[in-house]
């Protein structure tokens, strides 16, 4: 069956992706699936899913959609889905600059979570104002975190209770030949203590990641729309699935007209 729904913001109703058979095995994960995305139409899609537990966005991926209107798009994004925690980056690049827009950010909804980089660009530690604002109740996402030593960083400048999300590049790590697991799982231990701060594995580069961050007790992963369109293929039948590959490659060549 298919469902709608309706936002205000239009007349025609969307259609929800369906959540077939294969799906069922994504849902039965304990791991909470966040969309990473800036694209509305994508986020209209997917934010609607109830596999999607939460909405990460960032600078580079809202100048890659178009944005134009920082402000504008970002209260847009968390009016029309307030019961969800979405993820919103500071861009100032001073200490100053970054507490107060992120406090601005804050101001925007109770379900902003806001995106403080481990570091500014000339790599000194945000730790300060993560603590003053952990301090104040702010619901935090540190961002761009690689290494371990990075987490207990964070970790340290913590209030116990303030929602924090730290988010480990494992897709970047493993970018490197570095196998980003082992630095999960020291990341997880790292955190134990502090019930509001939830881990999340970041830059995933397949699906299968989706399993092994699960599989470690990881608590949320990120990924793209273009991600999670292939979730509709777990669980196939792996002999199905080569003779399904082989007939596209022949028809391809058919298609093409190629001969030898």
């Amino acid at each position: 069956m298919q469902v709608h729904y309706s936002l205000g913001i239009s007349n025609k109703p969307k259609t929800l992706p369906r959540v077939g058979p294969n799906m069922r095995l994504i849902e039965q994960l304990q791991i909470k699936l966040f969309v990473d995305a800036a694209d509305l139409g994508s986020i209209l899609e997917w934010c609607q899913n109830p596999l999607i537990k939460g909405l990460t966005t960032n600078p580079t991926l809202m100048r890659k959609a178009g944005v134009s209107d920082y402000e504008e798009f970002s209260r847009k994004v968390l009016n029309l889905f307030p019961n969800l925690p979405i993820s919103i980056e500071v861009f100032a690049d001073d200490l100053e600059g970054m507490e107060s827009q992120a406090r601005k950010i804050a101001s925007w909804g109770s379900n902003a979570y806001v995106k403080i980089p481990i570091t500014n660009t000339q790599g000194e530690s945000t730790s300060p104002i993560i603590r003053r604002l952990s301090e104040s109740g702010v619901p935090l996402n540190i961002t761009a975190v690689m290494t371990s030593e990075q987490v207990e960083t964070v970790r340290d400048a913590l209030h116990r209770a303030t929602p924090t999300v730290v988010s480990v590049f494992a897709g970047r790590i493993a970018d490197t030949g570095v196998d980003p697991v082992p630095i999960m799982q020291t990341s997880l231990q790292i955190l134990r203590g502090f019930p509001q701060a939830e881990l999340l594995w970041a830059s995933p580069r397949e699906i299968l990641n989706v399993f092994q961050a699960d599989e470690i007790g990881t608590h949320i992963i990120t990924v793209t729309p273009d991600l999670l369109k292939k979730c509709v293929i777990v669980g196939r039948d792996l002999e199905a699935y080569s003779l399904e590959t082989v007939k596209m490659f022949h028809g391809d060549a058919v298609a093409a007209g190629y001969s030898l």
